[in-house]
């Protein structure tokens, strides 16, 4: 029982005892009033007092320790149904047994759980890992073969493109596969996120490195604001990914000419990352909806894509203690919020 348990308890068995013994001063009190204090009745009321005191103390003391040892009771049975000991108070008909039985069966049946969703998890954890290992050769050697017959001496420029087709979709199909994968493994538990404290500079410009030749290419202008010194409460790979998801976005969904910015700013819980484009935008309607699996907005439908990147991004961070939002008008573009744990 813990102690302000104790003290409450103890508490109420003081105060009935005091009222107990008040009652019993004040009727022989009466006894003697009424009887005009004769010393017999003084004698009387005297020995009455000590014998109901007695009486009365032995029965507070006796339901004190019959709590105290029900409780003790209670402890032992629930450790014991813990550890798989032996049944503490058998098969008898009584009260504490059919509680006993009870608190057994319900850790029984949370073990068996657990272990089930154990074994569960190992069997996702190898199909997940087969279906990487089993895939990637098939692809990489599409990929590989489609890229030698489009640089080779192909016999006319149809066929040459066909091959260019053949490379981009079996790209496109290993990216799929590939964040499939992670979805599944982040979503099971497969693998975790290990946030340190780190400068967030380092994990922005990480990302940025990755989409900055597509950017490039599209004459996208590229800004960061962020001190050197701020430190996010972060894992560096799988933030890196949920920065670069949100970056080719806005690569891709920006005309040519566009602008990006991203910018961090210390809070007092978070670290918030702003990343912000000129791109084609978000009906606020669909504000909620574009970080659900598998959904693509309205505007989203020329472009290529399945609608995993912002879902991936959203688990990532929320692994992580953290939470995404997103404002953003129609043609005027986006600006996704990143916010991070600064402690």
């Amino acid at each position: 029982m813990r102690k302000d348990g104790n003290l409450s308890y103890n508490r109420f068995l003081v105060i009935n005892a005091a009222i107990f013994f008040v009652l019993v001063v004040v009727y022989s009190g009466i006894m003697l009033y009424m009887t005009a204090y004769d010393s017999k009745a003084a004698w009387i009321s005297f020995a009455f007092i000590v014998v109901s005191g007695l009486l009365g103390g032995a029965m507070f003391w006796m339901l004190k320790r019959k709590i105290g040892h029900m409780i003790e009771t209670v402890d032992h049975i629930v450790d014991g149904a813990i550890s798989g000991e032996q049944r503490l108070t058998g098969y008898t008909e009584t009260n504490i047994s059919s509680l006993e039985n009870k608190v057994i069966r319900y850790i029984n049946l949370a073990k068996t759980r657990e272990t089930s969703m154990g074994a569960e998890k190992s069997k996702i954890k190898a199909l997940i890992s087969d279906i990487s290992h089993q895939t990637k050769t098939p692809l990489s050697n599409i990929i590989l073969y489609s890229g030698l017959l489009e640089e080779g001496p192909l016999q006319n420029e149809e066929a040459r493109q066909y091959a260019a087709q053949i490379k981009a979709q079996s790209v496109k199909l290993d990216w799929l596969i590939q964040s499939l994968i992670k979805m599944s493994r982040l979503e099971t538990g497969v693998i975790s996120t290990h946030a340190v404290k780190l400068p967030i500079i380092r994990t922005i410009t990480g990302a940025l490195s990755q989409v900055y030749s597509k950017a490039e290419r599209k004459g996208i202008d590229i800004s960061i604001s962020c001190e050197e010194s701020l430190q996010a409460n972060h894992d560096p790979k799988w933030t890196g990914e949920a920065l670069v998801n949100l970056l080719e976005n806005a690569v891709k969904y920006s005309e040519t000419g566009g602008r990006i910015r991203i910018a961090a700013q210390a809070g007092e819980i978070f670290i918030r990352i702003d990343i912000a484009d000129t791109g084609i935008g978000i009906d606020e309607s669909e504000w909620n909806d574009i970080f659900k699996r598998f959904y693509r907005s309205k505007q989203a439908a020329k472009y290529d894509g399945v609608g995993i990147g912002l879902y991936l991004t959203r688990e990532i961070i929320t692994a992580q203690g953290g939470y995404i939002k997103v404002s953003s008008k129609i043609g005027e573009g986006s600006v996704f919020s990143v916010f991070l744990p600064a402690i």
